[in-house]
């Protein structure tokens, strides 16, 4: 487990590119002038001493000294002891729905990032539960395993798109079945399936498997995004809007905010449901109903002490700017035994 203690510092990387576009400038500018003054032979001769492979070397030194500079500067900071924590709380599993439909933007700016950012809220909100994040579409896929590190739970969240998953359609019903190997047997803990979708459902088969579900002790709370009038899906390019999707008759689709499925999965599971237009409803709906429950206590491993790395990368700066200075810019008696720049022809 790592941490960068000062990410600004990341900008002085941007020195390296500078430094090799002046480098390729100075080379151009050193041809043109030498072309014009003689030819190549004749440079060979009035300077033998000459070397492009010389120069490059040095580029790549003083690049690899300032990368280094800039990581020191950045200090990541290396986990060094582990240690055991208990904490109190409930099993929070998020289903987002990741299929096509998620892309009308009947609810601003479009189902699917609305649908990111109530996750996001909710996680902001929870105390010491822990989550797992699972997308689906025709298909199900595990996006995050059940943890207590929200930093990455929010990371996986915003990496979720419509194109993640080559099955579309919408079955909630796969949702709800990978849902239930998320949850830890031995742990016992209390278990809470989020599904936040538009409640487009192709399987049928949803209110069934949401009934066995809560019989293994999962209760399902879902949350609708997008209005009941409905709208069109965008299909765009480059955030370009080219059209609207059609159907066999040329048709534009307009698909619907489906709440009574999203009612019938919630009440199957001993949940509720829970319309996702107010951001502030739905997350203090979520926090109510996760503080009733009776929570659960775990153990769970963390790093407590974190030590400073800067000194090392430091270190590696001083020694490329010593090697530019001794190496590259002195003529030692060794190195031109060596001819590595040709200074011997």
């Amino acid at each position: 487990m790592y941490q960068l203690e000062e990410k600004i510092w990341f900008w002085v990387l941007g020195i390296i590119p500078v430094i090799i576009l002046f480098f390729l400038v100075l080379q151009i500018w050193k041809h043109k002038a030498q072309s014009k003054f003689a030819d190549k032979a004749l440079l060979k001769r009035l300077s033998p001493n000459t070397s492009l492979f010389k120069s490059v070397l040095k580029v790549i030194v003083l690049s690899l000294a300032f990368a280094c500079l800039a990581i020191a500067l950045v200090n990541p900071k290396v986990g060094s002891k582990l240690e055991t924590v208990k904490r109190e709380g409930v099993d929070v599993v998020f289903a987002v729905d990741v299929s096509k439909s998620m892309l009308a933007e009947d609810i601003a700016p479009n189902r699917l990032e609305k649908a990111k950012q109530l996750v996001t809220q909710i996680i902001n909100n929870l105390a010491s539960d822990r989550v797992g994040i699972i997308a689906y579409a025709g298909k199900a896929f595990p996006q995050l395993p059940i943890t207590t590190d929200y930093a990455s739970a929010k990371m996986f969240l915003q990496g979720m798109n419509t194109d993640m998953l080559s099955s579309q359609g919408t079955a909630i019903n796969e949702a709800i079945k990978l849902a239930t190997t998320y949850f830890d047997d031995e742990e016992q803990t209390n278990r809470v399936l989020i599904i936040i979708s538009d409640g487009e459902d192709h399987s049928e088969q949803a209110a069934a498997v949401a009934e066995q579900a809560n019989e293994q002790g999962i209760r399902i709370f879902t949350i609708g995004v997008g209005d009941v009038k409905g709208g069109p899906i965008p299909e765009k390019r480059n955030g370009v809007l080219l059209n609207y999707k059609k159907d066999s008759s040329g048709e534009t689709v307009i698909t619907k905010l489906n709440e009574e499925t999203l009612k019938t999965i919630a009440s199957e599971a001993n949940g509720v449901y829970i319309n996702g237009r107010n951001t502030n409803d739905v997350v203090e709906s979520i926090r109510d109903i996760l503080n009733n429950m009776d929570k659960k206590e775990f153990e769970t491993k963390q790093f407590a002490d974190f030590k400073d790395q800067f000194q090392w990368f430091l270190g590696f700066a001083i020694f490329f700017l010593l090697l530019d200075i001794f190496l590259l810019d002195r003529k030692t008696a060794w190195l031109k035994k060596l001819n590595l720049f040709n200074e011997n022809l």
